[in-house]
């Protein structure tokens, strides 16, 4: 033969070469595929509990959602009943005060009525006086005397 190659070489270099391939698919290919096998698995359990977390968050921040809009609700509902509370005290304090008014000036007119015929009764009351006196000083025997004592009288009246 050629080169020293028998056919008895070839079958034990074969033979070789599969239990070499047999010992190193026991002893590396199963460990290291059980190494992959276990570490694809472990990154899928991540994943799983990732996707579960999420999951987990959104419906949580749904709830967190419908609890924010019922609160929101219920503030604009408190708000409408406050504000409709301002609005009465409101108009109470201005019926009130439109009664305080009225009182004020039923007072006022009964006070001026009351003023203005005290004035006009101080004013007869001069009047009727200054009257008695003129006839007086007319009747008297001095007509100039008296016309003098009437205008004094006048100008003194006419000066308070």
């Amino acid at each position: 033969m050629p080169l020293n190659i028998d056919w008895k070489q070839i079958l034990l270099h074969l033979f070789n070469f599969v239990l070499l391939f047999a010992i190193l698919f026991f002893l590396l290919y199963k460990p290291v595929k059980k190494f992959m096998d276990k570490r694809m698995q472990y990154y899928k359990d991540m994943d799983d509990d990732a996707n579960k977390k999420l999951e987990d968050a959104e419906e949580m921040k749904k709830a967190y959602e419908e609890k924010l809009s019922a609160a929101d609700e219920e503030i604009a509902g408190k708000k409408r009943d406050a504000d409709m509370l301002v609005e009465k005290e409101r108009e109470e304090a201005i019926k009130r005060a439109e009664k305080e008014a009225g009182e004020i000036l039923v007072k006022a007119r009964a006070d001026g009525e009351a003023e203005k015929k005290k004035i006009i009764d101080g004013a007869q009351a001069e009047i009727v006086d200054m009257v008695a006196e003129a006839c007086k000083k007319a009747v008297s025997a001095d007509p100039s005397a008296a016309m003098d004592g009437f205008l004094s009288a006048a100008n003194e009246d006419k000066d308070e």
